[in-house]
């Protein structure tokens, strides 16, 4: 029996090596193991748990990096429960508001919830994925249900969160019903009875929520699990597509590319551990040798962005993306797909024709980037924001990297 005992203690220190890599707290750990443990012994999966609410229904890497760790314990034999936040989707978590977020319609929810179970099948097992909808167990509560639900917290606890703190200290309004996120997210854990649920540092507090209820309502607490969060390619903020910084993971496999080749240097070693799936070893060498000059940075950043692209849109997508970033950026060749973009044989301002067409969203922008030298007409920079046009049949406007336009006369 002695190495019955052995062999389960190994398994419980390789799974836990995998849970922890990436992850910035496990709340507690010594909890974790004994899940772990029981797990093994019962041959019964642990329950890993993630909410999500359907405000936004595209993912991009950022998300990935909670979907990867939820992977991960998938091929260690466990089982996610996907919470699609139908039901919670309605109020809006207010993580990170400053003020009152608008309540989606039924509707809204459902065509979210659709992207986002599509989606999710980038990164996630399907047949070791559970999808659940929180209206299941929260729309036939009843009042007496959601008083015992609000008795269990103190308005003193609620307002240790951040976001109502500050809300609470400025006059600005907090809505009644945005108390109900956290505790119906909760519930959400005590419906299924989770073991372990994950997210982002900001989740933090909605995560141990469900340990505070599941407690209350007699369940062995689940464990909280956080994420990092990533910065997006400004380097700076937070991943977000409301800030343009993302890269989709349903986006076109050359814009994952072209993409993932304008992240920051100093961000690369993070994105190589937390999204490339290389190994711990692996990460590690390649940070030695960026450190010691032995590689370039342009190079990691192409194997990065091949992983990248391969992770979400397969190989021979990413293959095809690579070549073209070769040749139109380290060649100076034209792609071979340019939008076409129909104008009359008159005379008009550079900025004008940006403008027209969406090749940037406003005027301003248009001569910021005149300005900053990143237009080119014909492959000849222009730097004056007053610069007029005569277009000619086939001639090729170029902005920044990646977007280019071919002109034909109509």
């Amino acid at each position: 029996m002695d190495h019955v005992v052995a062999d389960v203690e190994r398994e419980i220190a390789r799974q836990l090596e995998v849970i922890k890599r990436g992850a910035i707290e496990i709340i507690p750990e010594e909890e974790l193991v004994a899940k772990i443990r029981k797990s093994l012994q019962t041959g019964e999966p642990l329950r890993v748990k993630l909410g999500l609410d359907p405000s936004a229904p595209d993912i991009h890497v950022g998300h990935a990096v909670v979907l990867g760790k939820l992977r991960q314990l998938q091929d260690l034999g466990h089982i996610v429960q996907l919470v699609i936040g139908d039901f919670t989707g309605r109020i809006g978590d207010p993580t990170g508001k400053s003020e009152t977020r608008k309540q989606l319609t039924e509707e809204q929810v459902k065509e979210n919830a659709k992207s986002y179970e599509r989606q999710v099948g980038k990164v996630l097992d399907q047949a070791r994925t559970e999808i659940h909808f929180n209206s299941t167990w929260l729309a036939p509560l009843l009042f007496s249900d959601v008083v015992r639900l609000a008795s269990t917290l103190t308005v003193a606890r609620m307002l240790e969160r951040d976001e109502f703190q500050k809300r609470f200290t400025q006059g600005a309004p907090i809505s009644i019903h945005e108390f109900f996120y956290p505790l119906m997210q909760g519930y959400d854990s005590v419906a299924l009875k989770t073991d372990i649920e994950i997210g982002g540092t900001d989740q933090t507090f909605n995560l141990l929520m469900g340990r505070t209820l599941q407690k209350e309502y007699g369940l062995e607490p689940q464990i909280a699990l956080t994420m990092p969060i990533i910065e997006g390619l400004d380097g700076v903020q937070k991943m977000s597509k409301s800030l343009g910084n993302y890269i989709g993971v349903e986006e076109p496999a050359k814009e994952i590319y072209g993409k993932s080749m304008s992240i920051p240097d100093e961000l690369m070693v993070k994105y190589f551990d937390l999204l490339s799936g290389l190994t711990m070893d692996e990460v590690r060498h390649i940070e030695t040798a960026l450190q010691a000059g032995e590689m370039h940075p342009r190079d990691a950043k192409m194997r990065l962005a091949y992983l990248l692209t391969s992770r979400f849109q397969g190989s021979q997508e990413a293959d095809v993306a690579q070549a073209e970033f070769v040749r139109v950026f380290q060649k100076r060749a034209l792609p071979e797909d340019i939008p076409v973009f129909a104008v009359g044989q008159i005379e008009l301002s550079l900025v004008a024709l940006m403008v027209a067409a969406s090749l940037t969203p406003s005027n301003s922008e248009a001569r910021r980037l005149i300005m900053g030298g990143g237009v080119r007409v014909n492959g000849v920079q222009i730097s004056d924001s007053a610069h007029m046009l005569l277009p000619e049949e086939g001639m090729v406007v170029q902005v920044g990297k990646r977007k280019f336009i071919r002109l034909t006369i109509a």
